[in-house]
């Protein structure tokens, strides 16, 4: 949970707090105990007598917003969750066991009460008096001057399944869910704890596929840690989008422009998306793929590691994704634009472990300016090149691809990867103009990307078997795509893999593919298999070697989380070469 700044309504309540205190309690017999009325310390007794001005649902009401805000009322309710120590939310939930006729109220408040009232926990049958507000959304009392304990009560979790009939109806309530949901997205998980799951699996890109409702928002819901802690030392379970959880049940809160779970017990995920070791195994005698490196510099402090250590850990996290990748040639992306210093020590620590001289590395002709160049790797015993490499040198492409021929070693068929890493979403460019964000899903760029894309079919026209490949920052049905299927270049990964596998990175909640292969006529023949494997885009941030949030205490180094994106792994089945 994110920190709320309520000091100011914080120095307001220990002020009238002080007020109420100052006057003296009325004298009154204490309440005999009965079966259904549990017997109350004598102290509270006096004020337990004092009764409620309204119903829960009186202050809460039919709207968006309380109608009594600003006035003092008084409650009566059973707590459902407790969250007062000031580390936590500051305060409790209470609920009216009764309901009222009207679905379109809420039956649960919570009361802004700090840590002042500590014999309250859940169960407890409470009085609270406090001042009725709309705090940033959030119909609360606050600040709470009065909270008597008078018993106890039972309220049992309502349930509900998403998507429902609107969330402000059931604000403050305690809620269960019956419906399995998926995690579909964890970007704040090791900051604020948070963990936000969907109903009717992951959700994915609008522009990635057909089919994608563009107003998908109702189907989720942010499973917070009732915390306001960040970067807490212990954290919430660590989640894999695509986990699945169970008999979700909480309190459901407000803050940050969107409703929260708070749970009331443990939240329980089934491993529905296991971490696989190796990538699904492609067939033939040749194996391709595409990586994005996350910004692989040697120069500490720049665009990669920001410390020695972080370098040699993300190292590490490379070699191992390489290594489980395992194939003749890759073509890499986010290599630091540094001649051959940062592509060849990568290139070294994967054949320190894996045997010497098994991979070589190409020298890009034509790099760019930009501080990150493309690049192209690969194994001489299983591949040889053909001719010299080649790079577009169109002043539209600010990261030039790179374009190598190769064959089998021994001879045979040749094809041609032409590696890409088109203009990124990001950076909007000012004034408008087509490069602007037209509110189409594509983000800002578009029009470059696709003046790239049609820079590249002109590029393929004349390569033997082309083969295009790379971070292509568009998702699977956006304009740069079409340019280059329209043009006679296959989508391997729509044609091999299945749709709810089909994704490369993970972007505001939502699943996509910015990671591409596309096959020209005659090189599609060859293709055999293609498969994505899901080692980072699943993952917590925080689990990786660079980057905001990194926790070292849980690095591991292993190839999950060494990038932001999956690697593309594609199996071709080429005539000719060595057996």
């Amino acid at each position: 949970m994110r920190v709320l700044p309520r000091a100011t309504l914080a120095a307001l309540g220990a002020a009238v707090l002080s007020a109420v205190l100052a006057v003296p309690a009325v004298a009154a017999s204490p309440a005999p105990a009965t079966p259904d009325a549990p017997a109350v310390p004598e102290a509270a007794a006096a004020s337990c007598d004092t009764p409620a001005t309204h119903r829960i649902s009186q202050v809460q009401g039919s709207g968006d917003a309380t109608p009594l805000a600003g006035q003092t009322v008084r409650v009566e309710g059973v707590v459902t969750g407790d969250f007062q120590r000031s580390d936590q939310l500051s305060g409790f939930f209470l609920q009216d066991p009764k309901p009222d006729a009207d679905p379109a109220t809420s039956e649960g408040l919570f009361a802004f009460a700090r840590d002042t009232f500590k014999d309250v926990k859940p169960g407890d049958r409470v009085l609270v008096t406090g001042k009725a507000v709309e705090y940033n959304g959030w119909t609360e009392l606050s600040p709470v001057t009065a909270v008597d304990v008078c018993g106890t009560g039972t309220v049992p979790a309502r349930p509900y399944t998403l998507p429902g009939d609107g969330l402000e109806r059931v604000e403050n309530m305690l809620l269960t869910f019956p419906q399995p949901l998926t995690v579909t997205d964890h970007y704040n998980l090791g900051r604020f704890g948070e963990v936000t799951v969907s109903a009717g699996g992951r959700l994915f890109q609008p522009t990635d596929r057909p089919g994608v409702d563009p107003d998908q928002r109702a189907r989720t819901l942010l499973i917070d840690d009732g915390s306001t802690r960040q970067n807490p030392a212990t954290l919430p379970p660590v989640v894999r989008t695509g986990e699945v959880a169970v008999g979700l049940t909480g309190v459901l809160g407000y803050g940050f422009d969107t409703y929260r779970l708070q749970p009331t017990r443990p939240v329980s995920y089934l491993d529905a998306n296991p971490r696989l070791p190796k990538p699904f195994p492609v067939v033939g005698n040749v194996k391709v793929a595409s990586f994005n490196t996350l910004n692989w510099f040697t120069t500490v402090g720049s665009r990669g590691a920001s410390n020695a250590e972080e370098q040699r850990r993300q190292l590490a996290k490379l070699v191992a994704a390489l290594k489980g990748i395992d194939a003749d040639a890759v073509a890499l992306m986010e290599v630091e634009n540094n001649g051959q210093t940062a592509l060849q020590t990568l290139v070294d620590a994967v054949n320190a472990e894996v045997g010497a001289g098994t991979y070589a590395a190409l020298t890009h002709p034509y790099p760019g300016t930009d501080a990150i160049q493309v690049a192209l790797i690969y194994k001489p015993a299983k591949l040889e090149p053909v001719g010299e490499p080649r790079a577009s040198q169109d002043p539209v492409f600010s990261r030039p691809p790179l374009i190598q021929t190769f064959r089998r070693t021994g001879g045979g068929q040749p094809f041609t990867m032409v590696v890409n890493h088109l203009k990124s979403k990001g950076s909007c460019p000012a004034g408008g103009g087509p490069d602007a964000d037209q509110g189409d899903g594509q983000g800002c760029w578009n029009a470059t990307r696709v003046k790239q894309a049609q820079a590249l079919l002109g590029l393929v026209e004349d390569l033997p078997n082309p083969l295009v490949l790379g971070d292509l920052n568009a998702y699977g049905e956006e304009d740069p795509i079409d340019t280059l299927e329209a043009g006679g270049l296959t989508s391997l990964t729509k044609r091999f893999v299945p749709a709810p596998l089909r994704y490369s990175y993970l972007f505001d909640g939502m699943s996509g593919e910015l990671d591409h292969a596309l096959a020209g006529q005659q090189l599609l023949k060859r293709v055999t298999s293609t498969t994505i494997w899901h080692i980072n885009a699943d993952e917590a941030r925080f689990l990786s070697a660079i980057g905001q949030g990194t926790r070292p205490d849980l690095y591991e180094p292993n190839a999950y989380r060494s990038s932001d994106h999956d690697p593309v792994i594609i199996g071709l089945t080429l005539p000719g070469g060595k057996s």
